[in-house]
């Protein structure tokens, strides 16, 4: 929690550390590829809020709901996404 209030309620953090029911937003990518241009054009873009509903047993694939709609990831394909996760108040 203090590490919360030191930056202003928002933490970075990676797809795959999330745990459900969690919701972080998306900061940016830290590259440009093909796989991250698909990610924008569902709608994954700097300032959306996103939120992880389920997660597999194994961790992989993840499934969180953004913009009304739900979408499958691979965290571990997800490694471009920039995140900062949302402090619970």
């Amino acid at each position: 929690m203090a590490d919360c209030l030191i930056s202003g309620g928002l933490m970075p953090v990676l797809l795959s550390d999330l745990q459900i029911g969690e919701s972080a937003r998306v900061t940016g990518y830290t590259e440009q590829s093909a796989y991250a241009s698909q990610l924008m054009c569902l709608g994954l873009i700097p300032g959306t809020r996103i939120e992880v509903q389920r997660v597999a047993p194994l961790g992989d694939p993840m499934e969180i709901r953004f913009r009304g709609f739900s979408l499958a990831l691979r965290p571990s394909e997800a490694g471009c996404l920039q995140l900062e996760r949302e402090c619970q108040s």
